[in-house]
């Protein structure tokens, strides 16, 4: 009987290429996701040692974190770079064109409704501590979401941007609040587990997480397999349908955003809807590659549903009603997604990834207006806390800059001159689904875009109707700059639409 050194027992023990697995981190690449978490446990921190007195400056440090997030972006501009690598399996985050243009919108989103935030937070009396940490957390998970690369860091990313997302809807501590909190929770949490039983059903079809693996799996499945990875593809997108707001997941909409703060609105009306359109389209033109039809024809119907459904909704909406203003950008919100769904429907359709630029691009756009819009909601709210539409009737002598600001927002979401770049937008849009062959879907869209101009148009006769006599309406400095800053940056992409729309024509990954 021959005996072995102890030693080659530890070496038949060990992993092959065990030294694979020691990597080193790019930590420029994780930067921005890395920045705001940074940012949320220093907001936390200071919230317990900063007297009462001083937490007013807990805001001034939320803007700045996500300053620093964005600056980040700026090194990752040239090409792509890639971490959490691992040999024959991918990697699991890489910051290319399509990761930088959504956490740019992402990041971007959280910081205007962070400067909007900076008055609400004091008017309504929200602590701020929580406020703050809530939505810096979320925005890590916004920024984090869009480079993740396999089904695991997908869904973690996607619970960070909802998970908070709850927390801050409920902070506005009074009926209608709650009431809000628990829709959008008991909604969320269905569709995550929707979600995660559609990766479930993936992983035990294809044996793995990243997106490519999954892809290539699905090409060589045994056909006694083939049932479970569709049952889990179908599975899957329901889930992100719920999270994207498409019709019929849509319901939980006009609640959660009359009940929440105002700038959390506009926060979940833009980042929420982009965190789950990146995952959408994730998984659909990575992962679901080799079900393209599929799955275009299925984003295409839902795509149809929900714009008209939006539209409709938003037709009902009454002038006198509570919270209406709010509760027409919800159902326009819900119609922007149907919008929104036309190039990832186009991208099945044409087998490539490229039609996803319009929807980038359209997405930039709506995100920048709709926050605006929310921003002159949140100053009227602070004379008239009923929001009605009626309450902006005769805006313009009491309030012009915010007047001018809305009506302008309005037509770039109408899609009508001067508000040049919702136009170009929308021909952007329209251009994916006519070269991808949805030439009905075209017809269908340029019919919601009609319907859709009566209620902006509408509203925005509202603005300089003759009106009772008030006082002036005066904003406080932050949100007189943020609206500055939002109707400015609409203007400047009316007069040069390219800097958006070149996303178009780039690769995305």
């Amino acid at each position: 009987m021959t005996t072995q050194p102890m030693g080659t027992h530890l070496m038949d023990l060990a992993l092959p290429h065990a030294g694979s697995l020691i990597q080193s981190v790019d930590w420029v690449a994780i930067a921005p996701p890395l920045i705001a978490a940074a940012a949320a446990l220093l907001v936390l921190l200071a919230d317990l040692l900063l007297p009462e007195a001083r937490k007013r400056l807990l805001g001034p440090l939320t803007v700045l974190g996500l300053v620093g997030s964005l600056v980040a972006l700026l090194p990752l501009t040239g090409r792509t770079r890639s971490t959490f690598c691992f040999p024959g399996a991918g990697c699991s985050y890489t910051a290319d064109h399509f990761a930088l243009a959504f956490q740019l919108l992402a990041l971007g989103g959280a910081l205007i409704a962070a400067l909007l935030s900076l008055s609400t937070v004091a008017d309504d009396r929200l602590p701020a501590g929580e406020y703050w940490f809530l939505l810096l957390s979320s925005a890590a998970g916004a920024a984090l979401l869009p480079a993740a690369r396999d089904l695991a860091t997908l869904v973690v990313a996607l619970e960070v941007v909802s998970l908070p997302s709850f927390a801050l809807v409920a902070l506005k501590r009074d009926a209608r609040g709650g009431e809000a909190a628990l829709k959008f929770f008991l909604s969320s949490v269905t569709a995550t587990a929707v979600m995660l039983l559609g990766v479930g059903f993936l992983y035990a079809a294809t044996g793995s997480l990243q997106l490519d693996a999954v892809a290539h799996g699905l090409t060589q499945l045994p056909g006694r397999l083939k049932p479970l990875a569709e049952a889990g593809a179908m599975l899957a997108l329901v889930g992100f349908a719920f999270k994207v707001a498409a019709v019929p997941f849509h319901f939980w909409v006009p609640d959660t955003y009359a009940g929440a703060p105002i700038p959390v609105a506009g926060y979940l009306s833009v980042v929420g809807k982009a965190a789950g359109f990146a995952g959408l389209a994730l998984v659909t033109s990575i992962g679901l590659r080799p079900y393209g039809h599929t799955w275009g024809l299925l984003l295409a119907v839902l795509a149809a549903v929900t714009m008209t459904a939006g539209n409709t909704a938003a037709l009902r909406q009454r002038s006198d009603s509570a919270q209406g203003a709010v509760r027409l950008l919800a159902w326009s919100s819900v119609a922007q997604a149907g919008y929104l769904l036309v190039p990832l429907a186009a991208a099945g359709y044409a087998g490539t990834p490229h039609p996803l630029g319009a929807t980038l691009a359209y997405a930039l756009i709506y995100g920048l207006v709709n926050l605006g819009a929310f921003g002159v909601a949140a100053l009227v709210a602070r004379t008239s806390p009923a929001n009605r539409l009626d309450d902006y009737r005769g805006l313009f002598a009491r309030n012009r800059g915010a007047a001018l600001a809305l009506a302008f927002f309005l037509l770039c979401l109408a899609g009508l001159p001067p508000g040049v770049v919702g136009l170009f937008g929308k021909v952007v849009v329209f251009q994916a689904a006519v070269n991808a062959g949805l030439g009905w879907l075209a017809v269908i869209m340029a019919v919601n875009v009609v319907i859709a101009l009566y209620y902006y148009l509408l509203w925005l006769a509202k603005l300089f109707a003759p009106g009772q006599a008030v006082e002036p309406t005066r904003a406080p400095a932050p949100l007189a700059a943020t609206l500055g800053l939002t109707a400015a940056g609409a203007v400047v992409l009316s007069v040069a639409p390219q800097l958006v729309l070149q996303v178009v024509s780039g690769s995305l990954f």
